[in-house]
């Protein structure tokens, strides 16, 4: 499948891609991409290894005569996002990604793409196997579950790299280069609530709200673009105006993707029914007035349930718990006083759940300063104390601190100057970017990371622009080039 790609160009990098488009790879299951990694390896000659956490490496020896210049680690992570439209049947665990190519960009049919970070994967693939490329000592890293949590830098045993000069290629816009990212952390809070039996006058009911762009909770999170969470919650409050108890709810996927949809079942009395229709049809039309030309989609619908369910929280219960919902801390807390422009620290409501009275929440807190990740954290913990939930911090990384001065940042600015006639902006992202946590471990690595123009990530919208992949396959094969040419002596 997806043969049309071998036909891009640069043509080594798109045929790689296509491997990893036809190789199933959500979080957490990566194994079979890595077996095929191995073999691919192995018949090229090259060294390859795992360290415990299963962590991929691959080593290419150094052009002869250039076996003095810094070791150079490329690295990316193997998995990607697994989000497809809710009409669209897809088994990230068996089914290829269907691309297509259409105004020069290549999309995915109602899923996510996986150019996040498969374009970089690919690249450095491409540049292992690139025989006419002079270069020092080469090891790409692939690590395994970044979109699930970091799983794989977070484990990624120490004293194992070689190399002095880190190539992270998991950045998303072209003329950019990116020298210090957010930390961040997972926030889960669980509770057993209790329920009630639906009384004799009360009807069961089904509100959903769909249609919204979504996107990654990092990059997209100032941009004023719906939490499927934070508005449902808020249509919700609204309801209880109407005696209205909540059943079941599920809304988001993934903490790391701003959520697109989400549903809630309610108990509410017949004689209300009417009521709670109209206010439904007026909050849609307000909320779609809040985000017209941001998130144009939004819908709304309260429809009855084929099946009338036994019970449903007590009307204590569930005005708790939307409540505290409700007063959550959601999107972009605090701007960045150093770094104009940039969120210094946000929250994504990325995943909720309640079934059988049992509640689940997953959050994705991240900020530029880890002092503010763990004081937002507590923050959540201090709400959901107030109902008798448990919270616990999973997952905590660091961030990574800029380097302006740094040498690797200077020769790849002159290479942007020489090869795109203009100055690449360096920035910091508000996303977690695995180089924090790999400098930590690795304290002596000088890091910059960069990539193609991607758009949508962790979306069914995700896009590459094929054009910037030229330039960033340029980018990258001159820059390997040049650390050997000019640190060989």
């Amino acid at each position: 499948m997806n043969a049309h790609l071998e036909q891009l160009s640069p043509q080594p990098l798109w045929r790689h891609f296509r491997t990893l488009c036809n190789t199933p790879r959500p979080s957490g299951q990566e194994a079979a991409l890595v077996a095929r990694l191995e073999e691919w390896a192995e018949a090229r000659g090259l060294a390859h290894d795992r360290d415990a956490f299963g962590n991929l490496r691959l080593r290419k020896a150094a052009t002869p005569g250039h076996e003095r210049s810094p070791g150079v680690i490329l690295q990316g992570h193997l998995d990607m996002v697994a989000q497809a439209n809710a009409d669209h049947p897809h088994d990230f665990t068996r089914d290829p990604i269907d691309t297509y190519v259409a105004d020069g960009w290549l999309h995915a049919r109602d899923t996510t793409l996986g150019a996040d970070n498969g374009l970089g994967v690919a690249a450095a693939l491409a540049i292992l196997e690139d025989e006419t490329l002079v270069h020092g000592p080469l090891e790409a890293l692939f690590t395994l579950e970044e979109e699930s949590g970091m799983g794989g830098a977070l484990n990624l045993a120490e004293g194992w790299l070689e190399g002095r000069v880190l190539l992270n290629l998991d950045s998303e816009d072209r003329g950019q280069v990116f020298i210090g990212c957010a930390g961040g952390a997972d926030v889960v809070v669980e509770a057993q609530l209790p329920t009630a039996a639906l009384g004799g006058d009360e009807v069961a009911v089904r509100l959903s709200l769909t249609g919204l762009v979504g996107g990654h909770s990092g990059i997209d999170i100032h941009k004023g673009r719906g939490n499927a969470n934070r508005l449902l919650v808020r249509v919700l409050r609204s309801l209880e105006a109407f005696d209205a108890r909540l059943i079941d709810y599920h809304g988001g996927t993934l903490r790391n993707a701003l959520p697109r949809e989400a549903f809630a079942s309610l108990a509410l009395p017949a004689a209300e029914l009417d009521d709670a229709r109209e206010r439904v049809a007026a909050l849609e039309a307000e909320l779609r007035d809040e985000l017209a030309g941001v998130d144009e989609g939004l819908s709304l619908a309260l429809e009855p349930l084929d099946e009338r369910p036994a019970e449903a929280l007590t009307g204590h219960a569930s005005r708790m718990l939307i409540g505290a919902l409700h007063v959550a801390p959601c999107g972009v807390e605090r701007m960045s006083c150093e770094m104009p422009g940039v969120v210094e620290t946000s929250n994504n409501l990325g995943v909720v759940s309640l079934a059988n009275g049992r509640f689940q929440l997953c959050a994705l807190v991240r900020s530029l300063r880890d002092s503010a990740t763990a004081d937002l954290s507590d923050r959540f913990r201090a709400l959901f104390d107030l109902i008798g939930a448990r919270t616990r911090v999973e997952n905590a990384y660091p961030g990574w601190t800029p380097a302006p001065e740094s040498a690797l940042l200077a020769r790849f600015r002159r290479l942007h100057q020489a090869r795109l006639g203009s100055d690449p902006e360096v920035l910091v992202i508000h996303a977690g970017l695995e180089c924090g946590i790999l400098g930590g471990k690795y304290p002596h690595l000088e890091m910059i990371s960069f990539g193609p123009l991607i758009r949508g990530a962790h979306s069914p919208d995700e896009r590459v622009e094929l054009a910037s992949v030229e330039e960033f396959w340029g980018l990258l094969r001159a820059l390997v080039e040049d650390l050997a040419l000019r640190d060989s002596a």
